[in-house]
């Protein structure tokens, strides 16, 4: 099993419908949560999905619609009735900071948490030992963010058996691993003679309300997972134009330049009961396409 895995808590546009919360989506990496925008509704999903309102999390907002910011703060309101006590990072655009405590002053209530507000720019916007995530400023009617999560270089794979042959003690093995360089019998043994090249980490790139965008192209480049808007079908271009959004098509087009693994479609117009004719619009380009519906996990292995 992977120790990263996406999971969809809504994948509607605009409005809810009966199968279909309004957006969010948790990719959860070991033992932390990421959670990527929080429209009405969402803690509720958090709780059906089976993740619960775990404490190890940060949150992200990519704009201040209300399909995407509306269930903060709520959830905010939960975190301090079940007492939580550990520090909360939230990372959106300008506005985030007002939004978050006007309503926590009208909801009367205080965190019994220290929150952290970042509002965020086009760049990277957070970066810890393991990962990065980085913004790219997208086009729809206000500021509006994707997002890219890329873990680091991992280590290449150790080789035991050329380990032995080169007569290394297995107690220095460890520090092979770990990049350093050993003495055997009065011989320096550098690591690239029994570890491999580093090898990549895994990239998630999710791409919030947008119309088709050449910078995508490279933001997303050799992603593992690219989730896309794909708000409307190639019969309704007119209105993806006007609102801002992306057909299905486009973010396959999209994918198919960026060389991604996966492409899952997301953010439906509630007009579209069945999205089967937007998939199939999307593989006549890019064949690995999904569409996302709530409540479905996919796995992120590592690209070996």
């Amino acid at each position: 099993m992977s120790d990263m895995e996406i999971i969809f808590l809504g994948t509607s546009s605009g409005t809810p419908t009966k199968k279909r919360n309004v957006s969010s989506i948790v990719i959860r990496r070991k033992s932390e949560l990421l959670l990527f925008d929080v429209g009405e509704g969402t803690q509720r999903q958090m709780i059906i999905s089976g993740i619960g309102l775990r404490k190890n999390v940060r949150i992200f907002i990519s704009h201040m619609h209300g399909d995407h910011s509306s269930g903060l703060p709520s959830l905010l309101q939960s975190y301090s009735l079940l007492g939580r006590e550990e520090l909360l990072d939230v990372y959106g655009p300008k506005g985030i900071i007002e939004f978050a405590l006007t309503n926590m002053r009208l909801l009367c209530f205080e965190p019994t948490y220290s929150l952290r507000i970042h509002v965020i720019k086009e760049g990277p916007i957070l970066e810890t030992s393991e990962y990065v995530i980085k913004a790219l400023a997208v086009s729809h009617f206000i500021e509006t963010y994707a997002f890219c999560l890329e873990e680091k270089q991992r280590p290449g794979k150790f080789n035991p058996q050329k380990a032995r042959e080169l007569g290394i003690p297995i107690r220095l093995w460890k520090k092979l691993q770990l990049g350093e360089k050993v003495i055997v019998n009065g011989r320096e043994i550098d690591p690239s003679l029994v570890v491999s090249p580093p090898r990549r980490g895994r990239k998630v790139v999710i791409s919030s309300d947008t119309e088709p965008l050449e910078r995508m192209i490279e933001f997303a480049r050799n992603a593992d997972v690219l989730i896309h808007d794909s708000t409307y079908s190639e019969v309704h271009s007119d209105k993806a134009i006007r609102n801002y959004h992306s057909t299905a098509k486009a973010a396959a087009m999209i994918a198919k330049k960026a060389n991604v693994r996966l492409l899952v479609l997301t953010h439906f117009s509630a007009r579209y009961e069945n999205v089967d004719s937007l998939v199939a619009e999307a593989r006549s380009i890019f064949p690995n396409v999904i569409a996302a519906e709530d409540f479905l996990k996919i796995e992120v292995p590592y690209p070996e």
